[in-house]
């Protein structure tokens, strides 16, 4: 069994968590180190995911016969004008949204807090165990969703000062346009032989993975994003676009994104009329049916191939583990992973297979058989 690929594999796997443990207890020999990762991790992750969004725009105009800087300096000026377009057109209605939103908290934690007694006070006719059941739900919904909107301000703040970092981020997509055709055989350049023909098959599996992950995801969070803000606005629900764009950022999470941006709005809706969390639902349902029928089948089709249940297992560990953030980069580096993992076995395979044959090739060998 010591000689098995999945068994030296799975053990490499808890050495390198173990590692990672070993360099979380010991996190304050390490702080300036981390910190300094952390600063530059995060603007190259933006930059990456930038750097995939932009690939095919970048690819189309070259084969138009653009030249690479001429490629790089439209999609820079492309960027800049839609971020001065949310600057100046979505930038004010969100803020305005958002400063009603603070105002208001106090009125939506107390309109929670009936909605809350009104629950408890029907619990009495029904049965013990679904009435300790409903209790414990509700008062867990409930504490959720105040914390969020009690923590909303100090979230806002913490995007603000990360916003400071992203300046690096036009860099690293710049230098990922201009030299991505170069960074694949730059890892491979130290290997040799038949090593050096895995690393290269196993980057570009990486890539292709990341790039076919990023480009669908965003697409269908995109598509999502505008078919729910229309929905919202069409029925006059409070907040709309902030709604909106929060469904879009979680839409990037597969199949638990549209039920967490389904929390905030259905109790906006809940609070602002009854009738309105029926046609949210409404709402949220079509688009759901949409997304899981047409335009998910459409646009990402079964790229990643990894079972629901395992991504949602993957995204609660990660939530545990790392919070928003890691939620959100929880799929991708799994399938990440799950790609090496496959990529090794299949090398593994490839040499057994290769060895066997070179055994059954060889004269000594077949005399003795002989």
């Amino acid at each position: 069994m010591l000689n098995k690929a999945w068994f030296r594999t799975g053990i490499a796997i808890l050495l390198t968590f173990l590692i990672i443990k070993i360099f979380m207890e010991i996190n304050e020999i390490f702080y300036p180190i981390i910190i300094i990762v952390k600063s530059i991790l995060l603007p190259l992750l933006l930059g990456g995911f930038l750097f995939y969004i932009c690939l095919p725009f970048q690819k189309m105009l070259e084969k138009r016969k653009v030249p690479r800087w001429g490629s790089i300096s439209i999609i820079i000026v492309a960027l800049i004008l839609i971020v001065v377009l949310f600057i100046s057109i979505i930038a004010p209605v969100l803020t305005n949204q958002i400063n009603n939103l603070i105002k208001n908290i106090p009125y939506i934690q107390r309109e929670i807090q009936h909605v809350v007694d009104y629950a408890l006070q029907q619990r009495d006719r029904l049965p013990e165990n679904i009435s300790q059941k409903i209790n414990d739900s509700i008062e867990s919904i409930s504490g959720i969703v105040t914390d969020m909107l009690t923590n909303l301000f100090s979230y806002i703040s913490s995007f603000v000062s990360t916003m400071f970092l992203l300046i690096l981020v036009p860099f690293f997509l710049i230098y990922m346009l201009k030299d991505h055709e170069r960074f694949i055989p730059f890892i491979a350049r130290p290997f040799k032989g038949r090593t050096k023909w895995f690393v290269v098959n196993l980057s570009k599996d990486i890539n292709q993975t990341l790039q076919s992950y990023i480009q669908g995801q965003v697409t269908v969070s995109v598509i999502l994003g505008i078919l729910l803000y229309l929905g919202y606005t069409f029925v006059g629900l409070d907040y709309a676009l902030l709604l909106a764009l929060l469904a879009l950022i979680t839409n990037m999470i597969p199949f638990l994104g549209p039920w967490l941006a389904f929390i905030p709005a259905a109790t906006i809706a809940l609070i602002q009329d009854p009738m309105m969390l029926v046609w949210v639902s409404i709402i949220t349902l079509i688009c759901q049916q949409l997304e899981g029928n047409v335009i998910t089948p459409n646009i990402m089709g079964k790229s990643l191939n990894i079972h629901p249940l395992t991504i949602i297992t993957v995204i609660l560990a990660a939530g545990n583990l790392g919070g928003f953030v890691a939620i959100l980069i929880a799929v991708p580096t799994y399938a990440v992973l799950k790609t090496i993992v496959r990529n090794v076995y299949t090398h593994r395979q490839s040499i057994s297979s290769s060895a066997n044959r070179t055994v059954e090739d060889d004269p000594i060998h077949d005399n003795n058989l002989k």
